[in-house]
């Protein structure tokens, strides 16, 4: 069997840099990102692998990875890259060209979360915990899988019934709209 030829291509680098604001091309693959990431037990790309794809152009096996949604955001690679490149912020910009290229995503539920979280950030200013729950469980079709949890939340006040805002709302839109990775 032939095995697949990669060709590199500078034609993802840009727009992935713009869009996180990581400064791609500085990555070296020492592996520090990926030596103290938490979660790549359950990852199909470690972290180096997602900046070098990245760097290769190899857009399609990064829009279909489950990396990208798997990554929890902890900021471990940040924190351990001699460059200061944030990997969750490249996971974050990926997510947004799987979404705006109508890429299904690997895994559905978890896209279906953070598409209901930033819904809710967005139309309030502020995430309404109660609301994005609600809105996810209707896009995964679990609605009652979580209501023993939910109830005992709501009895501890854990949940609030109604969504708080914010104080300036139109200052808050108005960074949204100038925010690239913001938008779907």
């Amino acid at each position: 069997m032939a095995e697949q030829q990669v060709v590199p291509s500078q034609q993802l680098v840009a727009p992935v840099a713009r869009l996180s604001g990581q400064p791609v091309n500085r990555c070296y693959q020492c592996h520090k990102c990926t030596g103290g990431c938490p979660v790549t037990a359950v990852m199909d790309l470690m972290p180096h692998q997602v900046v070098r794809y990245v760097q290769l152009g190899l857009e399609e096996e990064l829009l279909k990875s489950k990396t990208i949604w798997q990554c929890a955001a902890c900021r471990t690679c940040i924190s351990r890259c001699p460059n200061g490149i944030d990997i969750a912020a490249i996971n974050d910009a990926l997510k947004q060209r799987a979404l705006t290229r109508g890429i299904q995503p690997a895994l559905p539920e978890v896209a279906a979360f953070h598409q209901a979280f930033l819904a809710s950030l967005k139309s309030r200013g502020r995430v309404h915990e109660l609301g994005m729950m609600i809105a996810f469980k209707l896009k995964t079709g679990t609605y009652f899988q979580d209501v023993p949890l939910g109830l005992k939340m709501f009895q501890h006040r854990k949940l609030r019934l109604l969504p708080e805002g914010i104080k300036n709302r139109q200052r808050f839109r108005a960074l949204l709209q100038g925010e690239k990775g913001w938008r779907e």
